[in-house]
């Protein structure tokens, strides 16, 4: 799995009967991880959107990063709870109606701070540059603290979601691609020089860009790896 600044709710259709817990969060990842798939499974889950999963467990995002835990371990025994409700309904579209209603009672808030809003659409782009600075005193706020809500919302500093983003950007380009221009891809989303592309790409990847290519599947975000 490669990094993603995003969060993720995933619950075991089978109830935790197997080695895995009934329900899992991913919180946003800056690390590359392994996922094992040797075994069949069914699950539901929901996709947050970077910064969208901060009102839903108990605990400032930044405690979720590069973290996968169960969510007992967050919400006690309220966790058993929506995964019998959950597994309850009929149908996957009333399995999503329920995760959904028992999710919008959990919340804490809705509304991001306004900082952090900012922040998300000038750091989303692979050419922004925007340094904290400039975005702290954009929305009138310190470095210490706008680095603080940042972390606290999104899960992550502000310098290093962008450079995750970036890192995306060039997966998303690449994945239909059959061959690729390594220098003008660099370029195009944002890196400074191939050097610095490289390094930044084998941090986060595991792979040079030219060995991910050789071994990138169909499925976004997943390298098949063999035993």
């Amino acid at each position: 799995m490669l990094p993603l600044a995003t969060t993720e709710l995933v619950i075991d259709l089978a109830g935790g009967k197997t080695n895995s817990p009934a329900a899992l969060v991913v919180g946003p990842h800056s690390e590359h991880w392994a996922l094992d798939t040797s075994r069949a499974s069914a699950v539901i889950g929901v996709h947050f959107k970077p910064g969208g999963a901060f009102p839903f467990f108990g605990v400032p995002a930044g405690e979720l990063h590069n973290v996968r835990v169960s969510l007992d371990a967050l919400w006690g025994s309220n966790a058993a709870l929506l995964v019998e409700q959950v597994l309850a309904g009929s149908s996957p579209a009333a399995m999503f109606d329920v995760l959904e209603r028992l999710l919008l009672c959990a919340a804490r808030t809705f509304t991001r701070h306004r900082a952090v809003d900012f922040a998300l659409r000038e750091l989303s782009g692979p050419l922004s540059h925007r340094s904290i600075a400039e975005i702290s005193d954009a929305v009138g706020m310190s470095q210490r603290r706008f680095l603080e809500r940042f972390r606290g919302e999104v899960g992550m500093a502000p310098k290093l979601y962008a450079r995750v983003q970036r890192f995306q950007a060039v997966v998303a380009t690449v994945q239909t691609l059959r061959q690729v221009n390594w220098t003008e891809m660099a370029a195009a989303c944002g890196y400074f020089d191939q050097a610095h592309f490289i390094h930044d790409f084998r941090g986060f990847s595991g792979f040079t860009p030219a060995q991910y290519f050789a071994l990138k599947g169909s499925d976004l975000n997943h390298v098949p790896l063999s035993r």
